[in-house]
This record gives C-alpha cells, sequence and structure tokens, in this order.
C-alpha cells in the first residue's frame, strides 16, 4: 500500500515498461514488459560512449478525475532534438506519446489521487545497444517509457533552500552538449552534489564556463530571478531548454508581468528580490541564499546573496508555483491546452 503523503522523488518498481526497438530502419511495435531489466551485448555504445539520452514530464489525477499529462509534446521535441545530437534515430511525437499513454494506462494503480500534491513522473530513455568501438553512430536503439509515483524532489512543496557556485566546477562546455537533455551531462554532477549536500546546500549554480562573467543554470534546472515585477532567466547555448521554464515564462505574462529572457550578469544576482530554479521534478525551487564558494570542497566564501528576510518563500515564486500546479491538477482553466488527456 503506497503512502501518498509520504511519497518523495525516487526510482519506483511499478508493474510495466514500454519499450521498441530501432532496427533496420524502422521501430517495432510497443510492447509492454514486467521485466525490468534490459539484456545488452557487452560492447554496446551505451556502455561504452554514453550515448544516451532521456526526458521527464508528470501525469496528474485532476480534481475532476481525469488524468492529464503535462505538455508531453514538448518534451517529445526535446528528445528529437538530443537523438539528433548524438546520432541517434528519433521516436517521432507520435510513438512517444503512444508509448506514454500505454505506460500510464497499465501502471494506473500508481498514479496517486487528487489532493495529495503528488503525480505519476514519466522517464521515456534513448540509448543505443549496438556492439562496436569504433566512434560513429549506428543506427540501432531502445527507446523505453517508465514511470514512478512521486511527490516533492526535495521533501518539501515550496521549500526555500540554499545554493552554492562552485569556483571550480562547470556544468558544460562553451559550445558543448549542456543544452541538450543527455545522461553524460549529469554524471558530472553527482560528486559536485554530494560535496554541496555534505555542506548543507540543497543545489549547485553554475557561471557561464568560458568567463565566468554570467548565470548559466542549476546542475539540476534551469534559472529565474524576480525584479519589479519582471521575470528574468538566462539565454544562453549551455542552458537546457526547460519545458517548465518555458510554461512559467507564459504563465509570468498570463498574470500581468513582464518577462526577460537574456543574459544574466553574475553581479545582478545582488539586484533580485526573489531567486529560484524550475524544471520538471521541481516546478519551482524557491532560493533562500546564494554562496560563492572559489573551491567547493573548502570553506571560504567570498560572497553571499539573499532573498527574503528570513529565507521566506517569496511571493511572486508562490504565485507561479499555485498557477501552474492549478492548471496540472484541474483546479484553473487550461487556457492553452498544455493538458494532454487521456481515454481510460
Amino acid at each position: 500500500m503506497i503512502d501518498w503523503k509520504t511519497l518523495g522523488f525516487d526510482a519506483y518498481r511499478t508493474r510495466t515498461v514500454v519499450v521498441s526497438h530501432f532496427k533496420d530502419g524502422a521501430w517495432s511495435p510497443a510492447q509492454t514488459t514486467e521485466t525490468f531489466s534490459f539484456t545488452l551485448d557487452p560492447f554496446a555504445q551505451v556502455l561504452h560512449y554514453a550515448m544516451s539520452c532521456f526526458e521527464g514530464f508528470k501525469t496528474f489525477r485532476q480534481k475532476d478525475g481525469r488524468v492529464a499529462m503535462f505538455r508531453p509534446d514538448q518534451n517529445a521535441a526535446r528528445m528529437v532534438r538530443s537523438a539528433k545530437y548524438l546520432g541517434l534515430p528519433c521516436p517521432p511525437e507520435e510513438l512517444f506519446i503512444q508509448m506514454s499513454e500505454l505506460c500510464v494506462k497499465n501502471n494506473l494503480e500508481f498514479l496517486p489521487p487528487y489532493g495529495y500534491g503528488a503525480s505519476m513522473y514519466i522517464r521515456p530513455l534513448l540509448f543505443a545497444v549496438h556492439p562496436q568501438m569504433q566512434l560513429v553512430p549506428y543506427p540501432e536503439a531502445i527507446f523505453a517509457v517508465m514511470c514512478a509515483p512521486v511527490g516533492s524532489y526535495y521533501g518539501a512543496y515550496l521549500k526555500s533552500c540554499a545554493a552554492v557556485i562552485p569556483g571550480d566546477h562547470d556544468r558544460a562546455a562553451p559550445k558543448g552538449s549542456g543544452s541538450y537533455k543527455l545522461s553524460s551531462n549529469y554524471a558530472t554532477t553527482f560528486v559536485p552534489y554530494q560535496i554541496a549536500h555534505n555542506q548543507g546546500y540543497t543545489e549547485l549554480l553554475y557561471l557561464n564556463s568560458s568567463t565566468r562573467e554570467y548565470v548559466d543554470e542549476f546542475g539540476s534546472s534551469n534559472f529565474f530571478g524576480i525584479r519589479d515585477n519582471t521575470y528574468i532567466t538566462p539565454l544562453s547555448d549551455s542552458v537546457l531548454p526547460s519545458v517548465t521554464n518555458k510554461t512559467l515564462r507564459q504563465v509570468a505574462e498570463d498574470l500581468g508581468m513582464k518577462v526577460e529572457q537574456r543574459a544574466v550578469p553574475f553581479e545582478e544576482l545582488s539586484s533580485f528580490e526573489e531567486a529560484a530554479g524550475c524544471g520538471t521534478a521541481v516546478v519551482i525551487t524557491p532560493i533562500s541564499h546564494i554562496d560563492v564558494k572559489p573551491k567547493l570542497e573548502e570553506p571560504t566564501i567570498t560572497r553571499s546573496f539573499r532573498y527574503g528576510p528570513d529565507g521566506s518563500v517569496g511571493p511572486v515564486s508562490t504565485k507561479l508555483y499555485k498557477h501552474i500546479t492549478g492548471i496540472q491538477f484541474g483546479e484553473a482553466e487550461d487556457t492553452h491546452g498544455w493538458c494532454h488527456y487521456i481515454d481510460l
């Protein structure tokens, strides 16, 4: 029996995974399997060269009982973009959504009921399986869709947390893969996150790697700041195009705010009334303060930016969060048609 009240954000064994195999120029029909494992050749490209990308979005049981996936078309398009970057065959949007719907339907008992603030996280995964050692892509891959019931990524909803800018760690190289949702991009953040968490920080905020003059993004999500009723978020070739950030920019406009997507100088951090991270898992993570450390592992802090007098969650972040989650849970009108409803 699942305790919907205490759900965190973690891998959870559901009933089925949905799988399709691209080989000989075509995707195989989607199949559901209760076997939670893959059998791979030891020389499979994914194991040697990290030829893998993924997506993440949520499905909600809404107030009226309907089941809605939130903006899956945007995630489908972003996976196509990532796949092309890696030279992998691209699952088309129709297949992406078909398999995602099938995953939800076959794991419906794991979809949290309305009223708990919880949802079902959908994780589409694409990876290369052809056995070879040459450094060239090969048109053979597995596309799998899995899911898990989730609550808050950090254990609480809309809770402010501390972040640190590590002077000796970079997230993405200039003209590199930072704007694509590749598995390898996240692997390099594990150790810095472990160090930061041990010091009491929840998030890592990275600056642009070439000059360290501009805000890039958090290790797990995009950055935005609030000032003078304006939503400000970085525009950079190294930043992942977040579906949540895109949604929040539209919501901000709907609420009468000005929106700026542009280069954000490091020094501008001192001028924001509120600062936060945004992404599928968290929606919004308000930031209480951001410390700057020349070396992450050492205690020296050269600067600190603080938001809110007591680290409380700012009013604009609260308003944005309630608006977007209101749409997701069917409590507010979906004027933009973001909810993709599943016929059960």
